[in-house]
């Protein structure tokens, strides 16, 4: 899977949870600070992009993930 791919299914899962639109999901947009995601949407987050991608990623690992970017370099050692 490519990055693209990547990227694209991590905007797709991103702009599901948060209710915003796709075209605000850029690689340097934070979930917290720019996107407004809680903590509970962050979990919601991490749970949606392990179904979207079938992986089962660690927890702590997945929380530390502040952005887009960060959530799709991490995806991408677990679906490469």
């Amino acid at each position: 899977m490519t990055r693209d791919e990547i990227k694209k299914k991590v905007c797709e899962v991103t702009a599901t949870i948060l209710n915003i639109d796709e075209s605000e999901c850029a690689e340097d947009k934070s979930f917290t600070a720019d996107l407004g995601a809680d903590s509970i949407q962050s979990v919601e987050l991490m749970a949606g992009f392990d179904a979207e991608f079938d992986i089962e990623m660690d927890e702590e690992g997945a929380l530390a993930c502040q952005t887009i970017g960060d959530a799709i370099d991490f995806i991408s050692t677990y679906v490469n």
